[in-house]
């Protein structure tokens, strides 16, 4: 009876020295306390991921704003494209009727110089001269017919010169003309280029952001158990980065861009015009801030449409517009900044 005594104290000691480790490292509420810690970092990388995905959606948002902005950028280019053909092709048709006129007038300018040498060299032979020394009346009418030929072929002669020189300065003209739309032509054209080469790159950088936002979210949510620290540093690290976005996109009048101080914050004039002075476009916006021309007129613009004006006077006109943000509805781009 004792010998099973001393053995059961014997087993209850050896389950007391496996419940609770003799170096006193660890015990069942130290690991109690750690799943709780695990579980409430869990819940708290939960909240930071639910916060990258509305980041995420967000800049989905921002660039399909710009997608949908350069897409009607690029198809005005299309259109000043269509337009810069046209105009030379009709200037190449003007080349070559101009070069044909010039070959009829100098034609024309030969034969007219040969007639007058041939005319100064020719016997003189008035009416008078012809009625006396006619032979007979057969002889003179056929000599008065060859003199009213003559003079009848020398007007023709005069009045082809006039009219091919008349022609060729009109042609002249016409081309002057042509080649000027060409010049302004080219000049849109080079303009709406690099608008949308900016816009590009705007929805490149936006692109890449959501990238790596998107990245950083399916990390958070693989690697929440195996890596807490290294996946919280990343969600901290993109969470910076997208305060600094913010604090950029959200600064108001006057803020830098790619061409210096803006009236309106800079993604939307990044948005808008890619920081150039564009020409109008198809629903006749126009300028660095694509002002319609009824807007322009509202505002009190110097001139028909915003483009022609100065930028200073388009700065001011569009601080206007602007209102410290409360006229952010003028502008599609403004969602960019969550301004409309």
């Amino acid at each position: 009876m004792r010998r099973r005594s001393t053995l059961a104290l014997s087993a209850f000691a050896l389950l007391l020295s496996c419940a609770v480790p003799a170096n006193g490292d660890v015990t069942p509420g130290d690991l109690r306390r750690q799943a709780e810690q695990a579980r409430a970092r869990e819940r708290s990388l939960g909240g930071d991921v639910a916060r990258l995905g509305q980041a995420a959606a967000r800049l989905q948002r921002q660039l399909g704003v710009l997608e949908r902005r350069s897409s009607a950028v690029n198809a005005d280019l299309s259109i000043d494209r269509a337009r810069l053909a046209a105009v030379q092709a009709a200037l190449r048709a003007e080349r070559v009727r101009l070069a044909r006129l010039r070959e009829r007038l100098a034609e024309v300018r030969r034969t007219l110089a040969d007639r007058l040498v041939a005319a100064y060299k020719a016997p003189k032979a008035d009416v008078t001269t012809v009625v006396l020394t006619a032979q007979s009346l057969s002889d003179l009418l056929d000599r008065s017919r060859y003199l009213k030929d003559l003079q009848r072929r020398d007007r023709d002669i005069l009045r082809l010169v006039r009219d091919a020189r008349g022609q060729a300065k009109t042609e002249a003209r016409k081309l002057a003309g042509d080649e000027a739309q060409q010049r302004e032509a080219v000049i849109a054209l080079r303009a709406r280029a690099r608008a949308l080469s900016t816009m590009r790159a705007a929805a490149a950088r936006r692109r890449a952001t959501l990238v790596r936002v998107r990245a950083a979210r399916a990390s958070a949510l693989t690697r929440t158990r195996a890596g807490r620290r290294r996946t919280e540093a990343r969600l901290a690290s993109v969470e910076r980065e997208l305060a600094a976005q913010a604090r950029a996109a959200s600064a108001g009048g006057g803020g830098g861009g790619a061409g210096g101080a803006w009236a309106i914050p800079w993604p939307i004039v990044e948005c808008e015009s890619g920081g150039q002075n564009l020409p109008p476009n198809s629903a006749g916006a126009s300028g660095y801030y694509q002002m319609l021309p009824s807007t322009w007129r509202g505002l009190g613009g110097s001139t028909p449409q915003a483009y022609q004006a100065s930028k200073a006077e388009q700065d001011r006109l569009a601080a206007k517009l602007w209102a410290g943000g409360s006229g952010a509805r003028n502008w599609v781009c403004a969602a960019l900044i969550g301004a409309a």
